[in-house]
């Protein structure tokens, strides 16, 4: 005769397990958080912080930046681009999908999936992710040149080695409007990484690297590694030209 489970027996084994898994986890998240977690800093706007902006420009070379017509890239190995800067059209792929992305009228988009034209009731749906993937990923790549970007404010801050870092907020624009990036440059004023106070985040003020610099054939200089905590987001294929008319 085969014996009845107990639930009372089967809950408490589940409770046990569930709290196996979960208690480093949370025990983990509380050292980071206690680590890392740190207030929004106070910094100053004016000429000191746009000049301290301007130099970091001038060091990764923004004319060449401005002068290029195309980049495109991978990100994390899972979101390829290719975006025509200034038509403002960016492809965006990712999986068996395509959508070419009109980022001035994101209503005139395309979608594909499996190479084939898209019209379903799920075409915004493509879109709206290509745009979020497009927000995120470019800016890992472009960041630094955005500072001066309309809606943008900028701050010189005192960090507590006695440094100057250029503090910058999006007030609008993007997928979350209102974050904060902390810019830590090296002696030739060229960033080394930012700190960011961004809603997505749970930890505020986390820094990540920017590393694997690279020269475009354009001259934009672009970076294709960044490192967060334990996490690697890695940038490759990475191309700028300047297409003459």
């Amino acid at each position: 005769m085969a014996k009845k489970s107990n639930p009372k027996r089967l809950l408490k084994i589940f409770s046990g397990v569930l709290l196996f898994f979960t208690l480093p986890a949370l025990l983990f998240f509380g050292f980071i958080y206690l680590k890392y977690n740190e207030d929004l800093p106070v910094g100053k706007q004016g000429p000191k912080a746009d000049q301290l902006a301007s130099k970091m420009l001038t060091a990764l070379n923004e004319d060449a930046y401005l002068n290029t017509n195309y980049l495109e890239w991978t990100f994390k190995n899972r979101h390829h681009y290719k975006w025509y800067k200034t038509d403002n059209i960016c492809e965006v792929f990712w999986a068996d999908f395509r959508v070419v992305l009109d980022l001035n009228n994101t209503s005139n988009s395309e979608v594909y999936v499996a190479q084939q034209a898209y019209n379903g009731v799920e075409k915004s749906d493509y879109i709206d992710k290509a745009k979020d993937y497009f927000n995120n990923d470019s800016f890992w790549l472009v960041a630094p040149y955005k500072v001066f970007d309309m809606g943008t404010e900028r701050r010189l801050v005192k960090t507590e080695e006695g440094k100057e870092a250029l503090l910058v907020t999006y007030t609008t624009g993007g997928t979350t409007p209102g974050d904060s990036y902390l810019w830590h440059l090296d002696s030739a004023y060229k960033p080394i990484s930012f700190q960011m106070w961004v809603n997505i985040l749970p930890i505020q003020g986390l820094e990540a690297t920017w590393e694997g610099w690279i020269t475009t054939e354009s001259g934009a200089q672009l970076p294709t590694l960044h490192k967060m905590l334990v996490i690697a987001l890695e940038i490759d294929k990475v191309k700028g030209i300047r297409i003459k008319d």
